[in-house]
């Protein structure tokens, strides 16, 4: 069976509620924007590097305060997500990686910030499931890259990537690798290599 790199929000959990609270908690103490976060705007951003989310979310706010926000929202959505205690995640997503994690390796590649990819891990409890993960955070690279670099770094063959939006799909033809379309996700996707309805379909891959 081939391995897999999974994306994270939109995939394996949608955390958009929580943080949305957040952000506008974010706003309310930073000020220099009038924006006013909801869960279906951030449907529409998960997915992008933080930056280029920064610049959408907060399009009135100059340089230095979409930094300086978007450093708080980090912070705060961080806390609110390690006190949550509701369940996030998609239906069958920690069983299915348990399954899979006996037939193949796992991957993470996100486009979130540094030390994101590790509170989910261990709010889903899957931390045993995952060989490696990279991310925009701790780079700096692209979703493209960062696959790139997780096939390399683990000399992964044969290996896709299971996202939910378009631009991950672009992500897997800059790395050369077939693209599996969550379609209950967040976004819409046209070019992927086929399509799964619920997660556990993968085991049937």
């Amino acid at each position: 069976m081939q391995d897999i790199i999974f994306d994270v929000d939109g995939t394996l959990w949608d955390t958009t509620e929580v943080v949305a609270k957040a952000w506008n908690r974010a706003v309310a103490e930073v000020g220099g924007t009038a924006a006013v976060i909801s869960s279906s705007m951030l449907k529409k951003e998960f997915g992008k590097p933080m930056d280029v989310i920064a610049d959408n979310v907060f399009p009135d706010a100059d340089k230095i305060e979409r930094e300086l926000l978007l450093g708080k929202c980090c912070e705060f959505e961080h806390e609110a997500l390690s006190e949550n205690t509701d369940n996030l995640l998609f239906p069958e997503v920690r069983e299915t990686l348990g399954k899979l994690s006996e037939k193949c390796r796992l991957f993470i590649v996100s486009n979130c910030q540094s030390g994101y990819i590790e509170l989910f891990m261990e709010k889903a409890g899957i931390e045993k499931y995952i060989t490696d993960f990279e991310c925009f955070g701790n780079t700096g690279r692209s979703k493209g890259e960062n696959i790139k670099l997780v096939i390399e770094r683990n000399k992964l063959k044969d290996v896709v990537y299971v996202g939910d939006t378009q631009g991950d799909y672009e992500a897997t033809v800059f790395a050369g690798i077939p693209f599996v379309f969550a379609k209950y996700g967040f976004g819409k996707v046209e070019g992927s290599y086929t399509a799964i309805n619920e997660i556990n379909e993968l085991l049937d891959f």
